[in-house]
């Protein structure tokens, strides 16, 4: 550099030893070295153990796409509404269940027409993936609302379904016995004996379904939505945000978790005698 210059003829033919050309790069310890179209020098240092941001972000940016998403919003809706939306599918779609399916699963408990009748039916749908009837259900209820809901319901339903015929079939018969010889009606036997002592299953069977139905939701969202968590995951992956898509996932764990543990509460709460014959 010192004795030729560029504008006499000069120019890089190796680095280190090492024979280079433009477009071509060669590496050693400390990074690699390659020539630009006009012959300059670019020199790239070792990245060592860093893994690239497209592919795992740091803590830092995940931090900062949340504070940012929650203020000014993601694809028109602010974070809030986003997992505001996912909550209330979840919840509709679980109440729905839990109201069609307890009474159901009580019926089947305590009538042989019909547990022969529904039981195949429950034990059928019970193992078949909710996520498996999307297309049914898209066929069904479009990709609006209603269809989610659906989905969401079908999920919940088998669950409470089963949950509440495991409560009613694990009532203690000499419970039973006890009751009709202190003159108990049905009416009496149902409100102070069977209800009572299946409410730990059904609750039991309730944190197992809003599970069930929030990791649905989620997937349900992937396909057709306007806001939701799984929408803005979708979104944010196909535009290689994985910032978006590595806080969604923390925020759908957080979300799950914090379901459970309310679910935890309300069942030492309402049923304060589980455990205790």
């Amino acid at each position: 550099n010192d004795d030729a210059k560029r504008r006499d003829g000069a120019k890089v033919v190796a680095i280190d030893g090492q024979p280079i050309t433009i477009g071509q790069s060669v590496s050693f310890a400390e990074g690699s070295v390659s020539l630009t179209d006009k012959g300059a020098i670019q020199i790239t240092p070792s990245g060592g153990m860093q893994m690239e941001p497209i592919w795992l972000p740091p803590p830092e940016k995940v931090v900062s796409r949340f504070m940012e998403i929650s203020t000014e919003g993601y694809q028109g809706f602010n974070l809030w509404e986003h997992l505001g939306y996912s909550l209330f599918r979840v919840i509709v779609g679980f109440l729905l269940g839990a109201i069609v399916g307890i009474p159901l699963g009580y019926a089947m408990g305590l009538s042989n027409w019909f547990r022969g009748w529904f039981d195949p039916i429950v034990e059928f749908m019970r193992p078949v993936p909710p996520l498996a009837l999307i297309p049914l259900v898209i066929i069904w209820a479009g990709i609006g609302e209603v269809g989610k809901i659906i989905l969401l319901f079908l999920a919940a339903l088998w669950i409470m379904a089963i949950a509440a015929r495991a409560g009613v079939s694990g009532v203690n018969i000499t419970k039973v016995h006890a009751a009709y010889s202190l003159g108990a009606s049905k009416f009496q036997l149902m409100r102070h004996v069977i209800v009572p002592n299946s409410l730990p299953e059904i609750f039991t069977g309730a944190r197992v379904a809003m599970g069930v139905c929030w990791g649905t939701v989620v997937a349900a969202e992937l396909v057709a939505a306007e806001k939701g968590a799984g929408m803005m995951i979708m979104v944010a992956s196909r535009f290689q945000l994985t910032d978006i898509v590595i806080m969604g996932i923390i925020l759908i764990g957080i979300i799950g978790y914090g379901i459970d543990i309310l679910m935890r509460i309300a069942e030492k709460t309402l049923v304060p005698w589980k455990g205790r014959s």
